[in-house]
């Protein structure tokens, strides 16, 4: 995947490629994971009475864990109704199994977080991915003082013949092709800080609807400074006007490319609308049929920034639509080295930023999943996605493809 747009690993190549592929007659880890894959949706069938794989696909799982009758959320000797069921979702690079699997649930809940995190411990190999469900499903039965299933031990089987069809050596081609390297990206390479023409003032070129926004911010921070309460820091509070003022100005923000808005006029917290994506891409057209069915045609982003700005990158996150592939992790996270701390550069301006992730998403062949359940993606899953995230790249770090191969 892309260095700055995508999640990826590897310590050298021989990492990257992953156990099982250094023999020159063994199979692909593409290959691999459909064949895991295989057997998963086998074993626990949309009827299962325990645990349901809802859909799978080579980069992305929904199942769910259904407690039952006899389960209790706090163990044996709790009361109350039993527990409904656990959704969980995982998203799978095409590093795998050299990265693992990231994993996020639909619930707030420290018990089911510790679950997840857990699986850290489990021994890296070929079949990764089932290893990482037997955990899971075996630690939650646990949880609620369930007995194991027994179909959990079938997971240790061995995989099922592969099936050489043409579909699939077309679909190894693509995986092979995926790989692609963001400073291709020549239309929004991340941009340094200017230096201000001296002659100028700092709201030229800045419309009157505009103005009145950045006056209302100033005026809120001196109302807060006279109560006695204010926030963010100075540097933080400083850069983000200019940010701000910058993208007021900016030709790709009067163009209606994107659409910036304050939450509750918090200069910390925004909300920006992908309102163009490259209109020969798949995404767009998504969009198109979303307008006529939702009345909404953009990608809602939430951008959070922290005191330390611009020394600290944004947490950003995509608030809707529900999108599978383009980088977008569960809960809405995003997978771009440039958001973490070891790819940000306090030199990025936002709308370099914005662009980015936009074209990421292209690139990343992101579609909208119409009918969907929009509950899936909250701020709390996001943050979930984003640290298993960074664990895993301050672990393998970030893997760039070679030039030559795209």
């Amino acid at each position: 995947m892309q260095r700055a747009g995508a999640e990826e690993a590897a310590a050298g190549s021989q990492a990257a490629a992953g156990p099982g592929r250094s023999g020159g007659g063994a199979a692909s880890p593409g290959r691999l994971l459909r064949r895991e894959l295989r057997l998963l949706e086998s074993i626990f069938h949309r009827g299962h009475e325990r645990f349901r794989i809802g859909s799978a696909c080579p980069d992305e799982i929904s199942c769910e864990f259904v407690p039952g009758p006899g389960a209790r959320a706090g163990g044996s000797g709790s009361r109350g109704p039993p527990p409904g069921p656990v959704r969980i979702h995982c998203n799978i690079t095409e590093s795998y199994p050299a990265v693992p699997p990231i994993w996020s649930v639909e619930s707030d809940d420290p018990n089911l977080a510790a679950i997840l995190e857990r699986l850290v411990e489990v021994k890296k190999g070929n079949t990764l991915l089932l290893q990482h469900l037997k955990r899971i499903i075996s630690d939650l039965c646990k949880l609620y003082s369930l007995p194991q299933h027994p179909d959990v031990e079938m997971l240790d089987q061995p995989l099922p013949a592969e099936q050489s069809t043409q579909e699939e050596v077309s679909s190894d081609d693509e995986d092979e092709e995926m790989p692609e390297d963001t400073e291709d990206l020549d239309h929004y390479e991340m941009k340094e800080e200017e230096p201000v023409d001296g002659k100028k003032t700092e709201d030229d070129g800045i419309g009157k609807e505009n103005l009145a926004i950045l006056e209302k911010i100033k005026q809120n921070q001196r109302q807060d400074y006279l109560n006695g309460a204010v926030s963010g820091s100075v540097q933080a509070t400083d850069r983000l006007m200019k940010e701000l003022r910058d993208i007021y100005r900016s030709p790709s923000f009067k163009g209606g490319n994107y659409a910036v808005e304050l939450v509750s006029d918090s200069l910390y917290d925004w909300n920006v609308k992908l309102l163009r994506v490259d209109e020969d891409s798949a995404l767009h057209n998504d969009l198109q049929i979303l307008k006529e069915k939702e009345g909404m045609d953009f990608i809602l982003l939430n951008f959070s920034f922290k005191d330390n700005f611009p020394f600290d990158p944004p947490f950003v996150r995509v608030v809707s639509p529900v999108l599978s592939g383009g980088y977008v992790l569960g809960g809405g996270a995003i997978c771009m080295e440039l958001l973490t701390k070891q790819g940000w550069s306090s030199a990025y301006s936002i709308e370099s930023v914005i662009m980015q992730i936009s074209a990421t998403l292209v690139k990343g062949k992101a579609r909208v999943q119409f009918g969907a359940n929009k509950n899936q993606y909250s701020l709390t899953r996001a943050q979930q996605s984003y640290k298993s995230l960074v664990q895993i790249h301050e672990k393998n770090g970030w893997y760039t493809p070679p030039k030559e191969d795209g």
